[in-house]
């Protein structure tokens, strides 16, 4: 079974110390700028770290969940790729959006994008799931017939 999801396992831990990696940005910015917590607000430098940081944790989860849907129901090494790819974006968006809130944008735009491609290849993991498993209908052996 290791061999089905390490992959997916890979591309989590990385996403998890992109997360940490995030998260000490913070720290870092606070003490550069004299922020305590639980403040949240200073200059517009602080600020722009801070929400990046936020915006990232929040879609965390959603990326998880779907990479691992994706590579359990559709592909282990399309998913982890698009994993992959979606960390990069991830860390784009936060590079950029700590120079300027606008150069964020790209990014996120890219980002969405994976997350859309990682639904797509989960729901269509799942519904070939359910039509062979309940079924017993093959879609690909349908199609390649």
């Amino acid at each position: 079974m290791l061999d089905q999801i390490h992959l997916l396992a890979a591309v989590t831990v990385l996403g998890v110390l992109e997360q940490a990696y995030f998260f000490l940005q913070v720290i870092y910015a606070r003490r550069a700028f004299g922020i305590s917590p639980p403040k949240s607000s200073g200059p517009p430098e602080f600020e722009r770290i801070f929400r990046a940081q936020v915006n990232s944790s929040e879609y965390f989860p959603i990326f998880l969940a779907l990479l691992w849907q994706a590579g359990l129901f559709f592909h282990q090494g399309v998913a982890a790729g698009l994993g992959l790819l979606y960390l990069c974006a991830r860390y784009c968006y936060f590079i950029g959006y700590r120079t300027s809130s606008s150069k964020r944008l790209p990014a996120i735009y890219f980002g969405t994008g994976i997350l859309w491609i990682l639904i797509a290849a989960s729901a269509l993991g799942i519904i070939h799931f359910f039509l062979s498993h309940y079924m017993g209908l093959n879609v690909l052996q349908l199609l390649t017939v």
